[in-house]
This record gives structure tokens, sequence and C-alpha cells, in this order.
């Protein structure tokens, strides 16, 4: 009853970090994931900031049902079109039928190789847009101009004024010398040395993408840098390298094992601490598989179901169109399962209760909603 577009995009709702994602790894579309945000634990409103795509997702999704029409035409009747940005669109079946395409690639073993096809079409309005280098010029142009291309008014200019101001402090101060860092509606922005504006995006997928754009409005002067890669720092050495040089002729330092190392840091935040490739020599036995076959539920996570093949492999199906993983025994009443998707963080732990009736899943715990309930149709 209080939150507003303008919350969700500057992502101080009080929605946890990367709120629904998981849904989505899991199957699910965007209205069940936008029909469960309301299972999330929350932090205090309009005092805290968490980036959410299916927060932004939300806002952008209330637009478009206040307008009548799908997100993904919005988009392509307000900007899209009007900007000639022929190439561009919010619907994935438009990058998968184009016929000159770059898929993700993610590095194993030292090489490249394109693993994955991602369909981000249920958290379209933040993650999901496919488009051009020349389209994005585009864009970054009409950016630049306050809303004009070409000479053409496409964007109310102090809609657009708005969407670069400050809204929410992102990432406070750690030293007394130190910059405060703010969020705009969709923008990270700050300041630089000589007081200018700056916005800066990054777009990072794991399974195969990294972007980024960085823009001076005040100087006119902006980037877009597209790769087909999982983020290892490139896109955004790119982007520093070139306002480097516009602005003193020179890279003034090395940024990429910098910025990589921030995010091989985020890659290694879900992981585990217990290593479930290595039970204990001592591990007290699991018991029959029998006591923990059957059906679970969570609110949030939907419906789960543990099964056991002839010799009694136990096997954990969860989402809407179950994806089967497998459990290895750990210890006792603890398993184990390798996770896949977006946002996998390795082998994650699966622990039954004593008594039978419930389970819960790690990696799904964070923010305290990984708890299965045996349904009554489910008990043993």
């Amino acid at each position: 009853s209080h939150v507003t577009a303008a919350d969700l995009f500057s992502h101080r709702s009080g929605l946890p970090d990367h709120a629904g994602d998981l849904l989505e790894d899991l199957g699910y579309d965007r209205e069940y994931i936008l029909s469960h945000l309301r299972y999330e634990p929350l932090a205090p409103f309009r005092a805290s900031y968490a980036y959410t795509n299916f927060g932004l997702t939300a806002a952008a999704q209330a637009v478009a049902d206040e307008k009548g029409v799908p997100w993904e035409k919005l988009a392509e009747d307000v900007l899209y079109e009007p900007a000639g940005m022929d190439a561009t669109s919010s619907r994935f079946e438009d990058f998968e039928k184009a016929t000159d395409r770059a898929w993700g690639h993610v590095k194993e073993g030292g090489a490249w190789k394109p693993e994955f096809v991602r369909d981000p079409d249920a958290q379209s309005p933040a993650g999901g847009v496919s488009s051009t280098a020349r389209d994005m010029s585009a864009w970054l142009r009409l950016q630049l101009a306050s809303g004009e291309l070409d000479g053409e008014r496409i964007i109310d200019a102090e809609a657009l004024e708005r969407t670069h101001w400050p809204e929410a402090v992102s990432s406070p101060p750690r030293a007394p010398a130190a910059r405060t860092g703010f969020y705009g509606l969709g923008w990270n922005v700050s300041y630089d040395d000589a007081g200018r504006l700056r916005l800066s995006h990054t777009g990072a997928f794991a399974q195969g993408a990294h972007t980024n754009v960085t823009m001076l409005p005040g100087e006119e002067l902006g980037i877009v840098v597209l790769t087909n890669g999982s983020p290892v720092g490139v896109a955004d050495a790119v982007a520093l390298d070139f306002f480097d040089l516009a602005e003193t002729g020179k890279v003034s330092r090395d940024w990429i094992p910098l910025v990589d190392a921030v995010y091989r840091q985020q890659e290694e935040a879900g992981r585990s601490d217990t290593d479930y490739a290595r039970p204990p020599a001592d591990a007290a036995p699991a018991k029959d598989a029998d006591a923990y076959t059957g059906t679970y539920t969570s609110d949030y996570y939907g419906r789960a179901e543990v099964v056991a093949a002839a010799d009694g492999t136990l096997t954990l199906r969860l989402g809407p169109e179950p994806q089967a993983y497998r459990l290895a025994p750990y210890e006792g009443d603890v398993f184990s399962f390798e996770t896949r998707g977006e946002n996998a963080v390795g082998r994650t732990g699966v622990t039954f209760a004593a008594d039978g009736k419930s389970f819960t899943v790690e990696y799904l715990d964070g923010e305290g909603l990984g708890t299965f309930s045996r349904s009554a149709s489910g008990s043993r």
C-alpha cells in the first residue's frame, strides 16, 4: 500500500538482496515469483538498500498493468520503436530467432564454451533485453541528450533527469576519506573528483553475459560495453580505461584484477562452509530410503518430492517442471547435491529433520525460507 515504482527501481523497498532469483532458477515464471515476494523478510522500508531484479520487475510490471499492455510491448512502443532500435527486444524469443546472435560463454578448464542458453523472460524488465552495439549507441545518445535523438523528442527531459538523481545510499563510506555510493532509478550514481555526475551500471550473468554502461552526462560522453562471457572484469575495465584516457590521456591502473576480484568474492559468498564432497570418516549412516521419500511443500518454493530408486538412491525434485537433483549421503540425515542455474553455489546441504517431517535446503535458506514440510498426502 506504500511502496512506489521509485522505491523498487532504487532498491529501497526492504526486499532482501536478489529476492526471487532462486525461484527463477527453479523454473518459476514472473507471475509466480512476484506473487511470492510477500514471503520474503523485509529490512527497514526506505532505510536500506539491496539490489533486487524482481523488485525492479515488480515496478515495471505494475506500470505495464496500469497501461494495459505487456511490459515487453510497452518497452517497444515507448522506447525501442521511436528511437529506431529495431534490433532490440525484451522478449527472449526474438533473441533466439535472430540470425546473428551471440550466445553466452562460460570458462571451463581454461577455455570459453557456450554451455548454457538462459531465458531471462521472468525478469525481463531487469535483465532480459537483447540488443546490438548500434542500437545501444542510439540509447546512449538519447540519455546524453536529455531524451532527444536526432532532434526528435523521445522521452520527457524532466522525467529522464529524475532517473539520474541519487535515491538511496547503496554503499556507505568505509573510511573517513571514502565516498558514499548512491543508487538512482536504475543507475549507480556517483560524482567524480571534479564533482561531475557519473552514471553507471553493470549487467552480469554467470551463465555468460557481462555488460557495462557508464556516462558523464555533463560532458555528453558515454560508453556501452557488451560481452558474451561470464563476468571476469573485462566489460567494467574497458569502461574504466575509456574514462581514464578521456580525462588524463592514460590508463591509471590495471583495472581487470581489481574488478575481477569483486566478482570472485561475490561468487564465493554463497558457497557452503562444509565440504560435502568429503563426508566424515566416521559418518553416521543414513536411515532407510523410505524414511525420507514423499511429497513436501514450502509456501515460497512450492512443491518438492523425494523419490528413491530401486538401489535406494534418493533424488530431490524441485520446481514447477521438476528439476531432478541426486542426493549424496554426507552424514546421518544430511545429504548434498550439486546446484545448477544462474545462482549455483556448488554443492549444498539437505538436512532432514529427525522426525522425518521436513527438510531444509541450505542454499535456499538464506532468508529462512528453505524448509519444506511433508504434505498430508506425502506422509509415509
